[in-house]
This record gives C-alpha cells, sequence and structure tokens, in this order.
C-alpha cells in the first residue's frame, strides 16, 4: 500500500471516531436492572465502563499495526 492510501485510511478512521454517536453497550439484563433506578447516573457509568472495556482491544491492535508499518517502512 501507497503512503497516500494509508494516509486516506488514517484520515477516514479519525473522521469515523470523531463523528461516533453514543451507543448503548449494556447487556438486556444490565438495562433492565438499571432502567428501573432512579437518576440514572449508575447506568450511565456502566455504560461508560463497557464502552471503555471495549475500546483498549482496538487501540492495542492499531499501535501494533502502526509500529509493524514502521519497522516494514524502514
Amino acid at each position: 500500500m501507497s503512503v497516500n492510501t494509508i494516509r486516506k485510511l488514517f484520515f477516514l478512521g479519525l473522521i469515523l471516531i470523531l463523528f461516533i454517536d453514543p451507543v448503548s453497550a449494556q447487556c438486556s439484563m444490565c438495562r433492565a436492572v438499571l432502567e428501573s433506578e432512579e437518576g440514572q447516573q449508575m447506568a450511565k457509568g456502566i455504560n461508560n465502563g463497557i464502552v471503555y472495556l471495549m475500546a483498549i482491544p482496538y487501540i492495542l491492535v492499531a499501535l501494533v499495526g502502526w509500529r509493524i508499518f514502521k519497522i516494514y517502512k524502514s
């Protein structure tokens, strides 16, 4: 792949990350329990924690891919 193609893919990924919509990452059981509470603060906290745990593997794979790219480039 050329450097220009990689730059385009990088910027496409960056745009997708910046304009992502909030998602509900709770399972149906967690949602049912947490929606019965008042205030919804705990539900928001658990949802953010789930999204955080889901994002870490993707970030690690991206860093490894970037490192491999740098090794092959030099």
